[in-house]
């Protein structure tokens, strides 16, 4: 009887990003120790390349110096013609495609995980840009496994019009990594612990895959965007009424139809409308002032993967 799984190419080449904002720490601080002394992240028959990836913005711990590296890399910027002219995370985008891409294509790195922080009450969040993708499933599957009791969300960002281009999306296999709470240009030592527990499974796992361990069938839960959610605001455009104490820190908890989501100044209480239970993510989010995002509604549900194993075995 022949075993159905989906047959993989082994792991080459990953790479390991750290400073796409340039004020979320943990990878910055992960990153830099890993440039220095790499053993943790080695393994045996794999390229590990750890990289700041926004190094202006991390000298001046700001998010970014001209517009958002992570929102970058669709192919109108990275096709653009290179010129002083350009904004610098776009010419740095460029510059990250040469290395680390091109995008699309099979020179491509294999994984790329791209390490942020939030300032929400996240815990260890992994990003899933492709719900069909089997092996990022396993592999997210295997951390969430690994890091328990510790819990660990599943953020799906896949949207018919929320369009992302992050940076992380130059690789064949994209990973986002989100660990928070934790203010920006600060560093919390139970993140960057968490951060590294994640960074470690995931290696891990892909050394697994490449010895030609066959992983089985399995299923995750994931929260999947479904839309932002701005502040109320007045004529003038400015904020109006603020996260509701019922709402801080209660990222990835039931949000019911009617549930306090704004308060005003004047103490009105604004609720959830709408007939759907929804999950909120991100929830006052200090980077997503600027974006006009109060929160995120995400929908549960179960993705199922295929057993997998190397092509090679």
């Amino acid at each position: 009887m022949i075993s159905c799984h989906a047959a993989e190419d082994p792991i080459k080449k990953v790479a390991i990003f750290g400073g796409t904002h340039g004020n979320e720490l943990t990878g910055v601080f992960l990153v830099k120790h890993w440039l220095e002394n790499g053993t943790e992240i080695q393994r045996t028959g794999l390229e590990v390349k750890p990289f700041i990836t926004n190094p202006r913005a991390v000298k001046e711990c700001t998010r970014y110096i001209d517009c958002d590296l992570n929102r970058v890399f669709g192919p109108e910027n990275l096709g653009k013609k290179m010129s002083e002219d350009l904004p610098y995370e776009v010419r740095r985008a460029q510059e990250i495609n040469r290395l680390f891409g091109p995008k699309d294509s099979e020179d491509s790195y294999d994984i790329i995980f791209d390490l942020h922080n939030t300032t929400s009450n996240m815990g260890c969040t992994l990003i899933l840009e492709d719900s069909r993708n089997d092996f990022l499933i396993q592999m997210f599957h295997y951390i969430k496994t690994s890091l328990a009791p510790l819990p660990c969300y599943v953020y799906l960002i896949e949207h018919p019009s929320l369009r992302y281009a992050t940076t992380r999306s130059i690789a064949k296999y994209p990973v986002g990594i989100e660990v928070g709470p934790q203010p920006q240009g600060v560093l919390r030592a139970d993140i960057l612990d968490q951060m590294r527990k994640m960074i470690k499974h995931a290696l891990d796992f892909i050394h697994n895959f490449n010895e030609g361990k066959e992983f089985p069938p399995c299923a995750i839960e994931v929260y999947k965007i479904m839309e932002k959610v701005d502040y109320p605001r007045n004529e003038s455009g400015e904020i109006a009424a603020i996260i509701h104490p019922k709402l801080q820190d209660q990222d990835w908890k039931p949000l019911h139809p009617g549930d306090p989501v704004f308060l005003t100044l004047d103490g009105k209480t604004i609720p959830l409308g709408g007939d759907h239970t929804v999950y909120p993510a991100f929830v006052n989010e200090a980077a997503y002032y600027e974006k006009k995002e109060a929160f995120a509604k995400t929908a549960k549900l179960t993705l199922n993967a295929k057993s997998i194993r190397s092509s090679l075995h």
